[in-house]
């Protein structure tokens, strides 16, 4: 147990006292900035940046587990103000905004001068790391799994669990087409989970194996979260990646029954809140609309969700114990 200590107690950190992850993600940058300006009319700065992230915190804190910030406007800022309750697990960021290369072949950048090293001193429970993935894209898919492996080497080497976010994308005129991406979504994050799962991360966020707009058959939805299970050696959690709540909070039911361990949500908890123009209004939706919304997630990620452990085989009281001569080793 010399080399996971560190790990299994970021991931209790993480996690509610039911096992299951509850998180909330606030790391958006560049696409926050855009959101506030367009629904604002204003220029976006620094301080609006924070301030809007320390609102998030403050509502999340009672009913999340865990929150997700990004190390330039909103981890130590968050501490340092006091937002982010003592007890509550920290996930912190490694990549930078947005993505390099074209849009068909879309290739990750690590934020420079920050790592995982530089989270675990900060008291950060474990890092997360986004990448868009085609696995049919052989060349590019390569590089996204070596920036895994590394950034997972990275973690190890200080003992930070790592959670790695996946996303997929069109890469034809044809896939375009929402109708069409939503014919090859299934096989393309099941697949991710497959290949991911080679690696030495802790954790899955990943994307709805499926699109509600037009796969309407519970049935066919439930078995590709299923398959998504079964491809996954890690214990995986949901993103909501910007749907409307009614469309999460029913891909949070299918996912949890079908072997997912809880949800990092962002944008389909509080989307709406960027377009009011007001910062009463904007205390209004946090403390009245978005806790009732992350209230009615928890209550379905706490019935039908597998804990992380359960999902490893192990119950959260059977951990490996260290032996007394641990600590010369670690």
């Amino acid at each position: 147990m010399s080399s996971s200590i560190g790990k299994l107690r970021g991931l209790q950190q993480l996690a509610n006292d039911k096992g299951l992850f509850i998180m909330v993600a606030a790391d958006h940058r560049d696409s926050l900035k855009r959101m506030l300006a367009d629904g604002t009319g204003r220029g976006v700065g620094y301080q609006d940046m924070v301030d809007f992230k320390l609102e998030l915190c403050r509502a999340a804190a009672a009913d999340a587990s865990a929150l997700l910030l990004d190390p330039v406007y909103g981890a130590a800022q968050s501490i340092a103000a006091g937002a982010l309750p003592g007890g509550m697990g920290l996930l912190v960021s490694m990549e930078e905004s947005g993505y390099q290369g074209n849009k068909r072949a879309r290739t990750t950048e690590l934020l420079p001068g920050w790592g995982p090293e530089k989270a675990k001193r900060m008291g950060a429970s474990a890092a997360k790391l986004l990448i868009y993935f085609r696995p049919d894209l052989e060349e590019v898919a390569a590089k996204q799994l070596g920036l895994v492996r590394k950034v997972a080497g990275e973690c190890m080497r200080v003992d930070l669990p790592l959670l790695v976010e996946t996303v997929s994308y069109p890469v034809t005129d044809k896939e375009d087409d929402p109708r069409e991406f939503a014919k090859v979504k299934p096989r393309l994050v099941i697949e991710a989970a497959r290949q991911l799962s080679e690696l030495p991360i802790d954790v899955l966020k990943t994307e709805f194996p499926g699109d509600l707009n037009y796969e309407k058959d519970a049935d066919r939805l439930l078995d590709y979260c299923r398959e998504l299970d079964q491809a996954s050696k890690h214990p995986w959690v949901l993103l909501s990646g910007g749907h409307n709540f009614e469309d999460f909070r029913k891909e949070v039911e299918l996912a949890c029954k079908g072997g997912a361990s809880g949800f990092l949500a962002g944008r389909g908890l509080w989307q709406e809140v960027v377009k009011l123009g007001s910062r009463s209004d904007r205390t209004a939706f946090f403390n009245t609309t978005f806790t009732a919304r992350l209230k009615e997630v928890v209550r379905l990620a706490n019935t039908c969700g597998r804990p992380w452990p359960a999902r490893l085989g192990i119950s959260r009281e059977g951990f490996p114990q260290p032996d007394e001569a641990w600590h010369k080793e670690y």
